[in-house]
């Protein structure tokens, strides 16, 4: 594993573990030895170690203590929580980045939907693509409306959230149709008129649509045996604490 420039061989083991598993090449529930783990990323034990409980900091891997690691688990109450979390931050950044988008944030909205909605256009004609690079177009135009935020901690607390709603969308990988390709119209119609209100409730039924889709579908059936496990002291311990006031 060669890391980009300036990245570090730990950063570079981090970013294709965590892509891994959001894309669901690693399978939920999947045991991650370190052994074989080194063998695929080709970086040490210890490095590895770090890189996975930083993913179980963000919800993404267990730390099982003595048992080790595994893929985090999916089920239809995570999948719950995680889409109102999603919900509850994306809503809050639409309101303010609608409020301060400025031209060249229309622009980049304009242009990360005609991307979007050109991969919605071929998979709506049969075509086959790509699931990653349809999920990436996806991921780039929510980004793009909550851009003008101006709030780091926010767009950075939120790519979190979306990326543990995308391993769910990665279970099912099916393409919703025409559904999901009017509202993410509707959702730069709203952001050119600066709506977020109407925004907000499209992106509800957006995202509820979605969760609908995947669990109502039965993806999440053959991991129904898989029980998430309360986090081991490491995984607490690497978690970010809260501040006291």
């Amino acid at each position: 594993m060669t890391p980009t420039a300036g990245e570090t061989p730990g950063e570079a083991a981090y970013r294709r573990i965590r892509a891994d598993v959001v894309l669901g090449r690693l399978a939920p529930g999947r045991k991650l030895g370190l052994e074989g783990l080194r063998e695929i990323y080709g970086v040490a034990i210890g490095t590895l170690r770090e890189a996975l409980n930083r993913l179980a900091s963000e919800g993404l891997v267990l730390a099982e203590g003595q048992r080790g690691f595994a893929v985090a688990p999916v089920s239809a109450e995570d999948f719950h929580e995680v889409a109102e979390l999603r919900l509850l931050l994306e809503c809050h950044a639409i309101e303010a980045s609608f409020a301060a988008g400025d031209l060249d944030w229309e622009g980049q909205v304009v242009a990360a939907h005609h991307k979007l909605a050109v991969l919605e256009r071929r998979l709506m004609a049969g075509e086959a693509a790509d699931a990653s690079l349809w999920k990436r177009y996806d991921r780039e135009f929510h980004q793009a409306l909550i851009a003008a935020s101006g709030s780091a901690t926010l767009l950075e607390t939120y790519a979190t959230a979306f990326d543990r709603f995308l391993r769910y969308q990665m279970v099912a990988v099916v393409f919703r149709g025409a559904v999901a390709a009017v509202q993410h119209a509707e959702l730069l119609d709203c952001a050119l008129a600066r709506d977020s209100a109407r925004a907000q409730g499209v992106l509800r039924d957006h995202v509820q649509g979605c969760v609908d889709h995947v669990i109502q579908g039965g993806a999440l059936a053959p991991f129904a045996s898989l029980r998430r496990r309360p986090p081991s002291a490491e995984a607490l311990a690497a978690r970010p604490r809260r501040i006291s006031r």
